[in-house]
């Protein structure tokens, strides 16, 4: 028996562990997956069993990664998108003139969507692939064509352009709107959503009001998602700023 065989969990795990651990949802990664719920919660019984550790916790609001989820996806995330983009490149290399770019979630609906439609238009003869990923480095960017990350732009391996600086403020539901404030302190009252940058070079609260000059620190028991679509679609039910 190979010694692949032998030690790696079957790759529908890890993409199945992968897809949970983005959406932080067993149901919205069993929709993306097109599966059900119960057949994805089976593929990460399986992955915890062969690692013999537990992935997810469950709690009120969802679930979470535990310890040894978080340093495990650390590992596959990255492992899966330098898998696919190098499948990509193979195919590729057949007649078809394929452009591969890899950037993170929130850039890739909010800001490279809604300019990919004109640039097809302008560049038929070229199909472009995107690839999201909130754990993007220097060295995955190279089995890339392009990438779009955040940083200083100096990076060694790679020839940077600044796109745009990025603007950070708060944001509510207009449809549910919240006591209004007139203070940073009144602001620090409200329930604040949290975004987990713990996995990935991101602002977060923290960051804006130490930018403001205000100290900050998350309540233990706040809501936390480590998507900014995530973020964004739960400022839209009311639940916060």
């Amino acid at each position: 028996m190979s010694r692949f065989n032998r030690h790696l969990p079957p790759l529908d795990t890890l993409i199945a562990f992968e897809a949970v651990a983005r959406t932080g949802s067993f149901t919205r990664a069993a929709s993306e997956l097109c599966l059900t719920q119960s057949a994805v919660s089976k593929q990460i019984k399986t992955l915890e069993e062969h690692l013999s550790a537990p992935l997810f916790e469950r709690r009120a609001r969802g679930i979470a990664l535990t310890q040894a989820g978080t340093a495990f996806n650390a590992i596959v995330e990255p492992l899966l998108e330098s898998l696919l983009a190098n499948v990509l490149r193979l195919k590729s290399g057949h007649g078809s003139r394929n452009v591969s770019v890899i950037c993170t979630h929130a850039v890739a609906q909010y800001w490279l969507f809604p300019r990919l439609l004109r640039f097809n238009e302008q560049h038929p003869e070229l199909t472009v692939n995107i690839h999201a990923s909130n754990e993007i480095s220097e060295s995955v960017i190279t089995d890339y064509d392009f990438g779009i990350l955040y940083g200083h732009g100096r990076w060694r391996s790679l020839q940077a352009s600044k796109l745009f600086d990025e603007c950070i403020y708060p944001i509510v539901s207009a449809q549910r709107p919240l006591p209004a404030v007139h203070s940073l302190s009144e602001l620090q009252a409200l329930p604040l959503i949290q975004l987990d940058a713990s996995a990935w070079n991101c602002l977060d609260w923290h960051d804006w009001f130490n930018h403001q000059g205000v100290r900050y620190k998350a309540p233990a028991d706040a809501v936390t998602f480590n998507q900014v679509n995530l973020v964004f679609d739960a400022v839209m039910q009311g639940m916060g700023v």
